[in-house]
């Protein structure tokens, strides 16, 4: 289990367009570009093997300056290597956080100095959500799998644990960047299903209403 006191003060970052990681879900990678393939190694030497995954934003003045300010780190709990150099890992979701400064550094790779304060709940036990309808939101999950032609293990997701449904869907389903963004942002599973359901009627209705996300 992570304390907060194990948390670090400053996290590698891996700004990544469309990549979600939740608390308590798993994200595998594929890592071959040089400056993050030097990051893995780099996080493989600490103690904490965190990197925080963050989203860009498509305008600011430098590279430091276009992240979005919450993201969620991630440790290392699997990782193999190519036969040419490529890594595949996983990264297991701890908590989220708030960038307070950006730093280039000798590093190829982006560095933040960051806060955990107000995301305190994600190193706990798993979400509930009390006012999840499964058999609604199945229903139009299936409407919107079918409208953009996905396919998945229906079992699985009708017995899956409310946090672990949400989560889910929340990193699978093809939602654009700043809806993602969203998704992380949400302060509780709750609001998460919520944006989550939102974000499918959006798109069964053919993306015909205005200002879904403010």
């Amino acid at each position: 289990m992570i304390k907060p006191a194990d948390l670090p003060e400053t996290l590698s970052l891996f700004p990544l367009p469309g990549a979600l990681l939740l608390p308590r879900a798993r994200l595998p990678l594929h890592i071959f570009e040089l400056r993050y393939l030097a990051m893995i190694e780099d996080a493989m030497k600490t103690s904490h093997r965190m990197i925080g995954m963050i989203q860009p934003l498509e305008t600011g003045a430098d590279r430091s300056q276009r992240l979005h300010k919450i993201g969620c780190a991630g440790r290392l709990i699997n990782f193999s290597e190519t036969e040419d150099g490529r890594y595949m890992i996983t990264l297991a979701g701890l908590s989220r956080f708030r960038i307070n400064d950006v730093h280039e550094g000798f590093a190829p790779y982006l560095k933040g100095d960051v806060s955990w304060a107000g995301f305190e709940r994600d190193l706990g036990t798993s979400e509930t959500d009390e006012g999840l309808n499964r058999a609604s939101l199945m229903k139009s999950l299936e409407s919107y799998f079918e409208l953009k032609d996905l396919t998945t293990d229906w079992d699985g997701l009708k017995d899956a644990a409310p946090e672990m449904l949400i989560n889910s869907l929340s990193m699978l389903c093809p939602f654009e960047p700043e809806e993602r963004q969203a998704l992380l942002e949400s302060p509780t599973l709750t609001t998460r299903r919520e944006t989550l359901v939102t974000l499918i009627e959006f798109a069964l209705r053919g993306g015909d209403s205005e200002g879904i996300l403010q």
